[in-house]
């Protein structure tokens, strides 16, 4: 799910250029540990859970902050209620 909606930021935002390489470092390392595989599941003993837990918790700051990019509904209405008065 964290790596659909990473994908899904806009070109236009700041952030979506970051949230690409925290996606791209997402996948690298499941692939590296074959955990992309069917039937990969459960993960080994040795698979780098604190890595993919930093690269996570680095990939919602990314969500979170393109997320304050996006303008309120109402403040985009009200301005545009404005703009038809001039």
């Amino acid at each position: 799910m964290l790596i659909g909606r990473l994908e899904r930021l806009s070109a236009d935002s700041l952030w979506a250029r970051r949230a690409s390489g925290c996606r791209g470092a997402i996948l690298k390392l499941l692939d590296e540990e074959d955990a992309l595989q069917p039937g990969s599941l459960p993960l080994e003993e040795d698979f780098p859970t604190e890595r993919l837990k930093l690269l996570m918790a680095k990939g919602y700051e990314l969500l979170e902050r393109a997320a304050r990019e996006i303008p309120d509904f109402e403040q985009l209405m009200s301005g545009k209620r404005r703009m038809d008065w001039i």
